[in-house]
């Protein structure tokens, strides 16, 4: 039995990281080599063409830059700005606070759509701004929740001891509550980077000057275009010189190599924070 539980998770471990290896393989091999097929586990004609390309487009570094801002600023916002909101809902003697709980999950649930929605980004000034990916997005009920019930959890008497020491709200939330909060703060923090990271539509909808494009935009209209003239519109004179000198560039094996710089980095994220996912999720979701 434990046989086959290994032989499964290893298949299932297997099935999961081959799209990705391969994906990877693609972007280091020959692009016109790899259209002729059979590219699996290692690459056939090694080269960095694809990345060398991938470099000199100044779209995909503006965008690179833009992502790596949003993402940032995006994430220290929302966390700051909803663990002071969970703190708040977290008290017992806030009044009316089941009604307020209430209200904030509604939310969950139903939204106003996607013209609604619109006209208010429009009306707020944030149409064609760097601002409309944070503000819109500084609040997240669900991880207000597991910020809440963390806190409920805390030990009361640490409040109580700030307080006799002279700490009011502000001070118990910023030097009591919030350094013992590590797990959850870092656990959430990942999943608010990962979302403003991997986000497109928002940039789709909202922004039409291209400086303002994240990444994973730019990627989108990279895939859906499926033809190498339309990428190259958009470099410079040297990174076209470039590819027309190289002769080996194809739109698949620069879209793997697009795919892999915006996908990376935030790859490399995962195991500095690993350890916090069961102790930051578990804890402060099941805990009440």
């Amino acid at each position: 039995m434990v046989t086959f539980i290994y032989m499964f998770l290893i298949l299932l471990s297997v099935s999961t990281l081959y799209p990705f290896l391969n994906a990877i393989v693609i972007s280091l091999n020959e692009g016109l080599d790899t259209s002729k097929g059979g590219i699996t586990l290692w690459p056939r004609e090694f080269t960095w063409e694809n990345y060398s390309v991938v470099f000199q487009d100044e779209r995909l570094m503006s965008g690179f830059f833009v992502s790596v801002l949003r993402t940032v600023i995006g994430t220290v916002t929302a966390i700051l700005a909803t663990a002071i909101f969970s703190y708040g809902m977290s008290r017992r003697e806030l009044m009316g606070r089941k009604y307020y709980m209430i209200i904030c999950i509604i939310t969950m649930y139903f939204g106003g759509g996607l013209i609604p929605t619109f006209l208010l980004i429009r009306e707020l000034g944030l149409m064609n701004s760097f601002w409309v990916y944070i503000i819109p997005s500084l609040i997240s009920v669900w991880n207000m929740i597991i910020f809440r019930t963390f806190f409920q959890g805390l030990p009361a008497g640490l409040e109580e001891s700030a307080k006799i020491d002279g700490c009011g709200n502000w001070g118990t939330l910023f030097r009591v509550v919030l350094p013992l909060s590590g797990p959850v703060i870092a656990t959430l923090a990942l999943f608010t980077a990962v979302g403003h990271w991997n986000e497109w539509f928002l940039a789709s909808i909202y922004i039409s000057d291209e400086k303002l494009l994240p990444i994973q935009t730019i990627l989108k209209q990279i895939l859906a275009s499926n033809i190498v003239s339309e990428q190259t519109a958009s470099m410079d004179a040297a990174a076209l010189a470039h590819l027309q000198k190289a002769k080996t560039i194809t739109s698949k094996s620069l879209s793997m190599a697009t795919m892999m710089v915006a996908t990376l980095p935030i790859v490399l994220v995962y195991p500095f924070v690993q350890k916090y996912f069961v102790k930051g999720v578990l804890v402060g979701s099941l805990k009440e």
